[in-house]
């Protein structure tokens, strides 16, 4: 399955909501800005990386790499 940014920006939201944590408070606690936060919420293509695992894990939010079978006796 292929995720979009806008999937996992809207993961991010349901998952901050859900635990009751404002936009801002999660920005603190991740060490990120607040517009970095909405942004990586509305699914903006370009935030970056880092940051966006950051968020990711505060939330406690797993993310799963599967390598292609092919690749696996490299």
């Amino acid at each position: 399955m292929m995720l979009t940014p806008q999937d996992i920006g809207a993961t991010i939201r349901k998952t901050r909501k859900a635990m009751g944590i404002t936009q801002k408070d999660l920005a603190l606690t991740s060490g990120t800005g607040l517009r970095f936060i909405i942004d990586l919420e509305k699914g903006k293509p370009t935030c970056q990386f880092a940051k966006a695992l950051t968020v990711l894990q505060t939330l406690g939010i797993k993310v799963q790499l599967t390598i292609p079978s092919f690749a696996m006796g490299e």
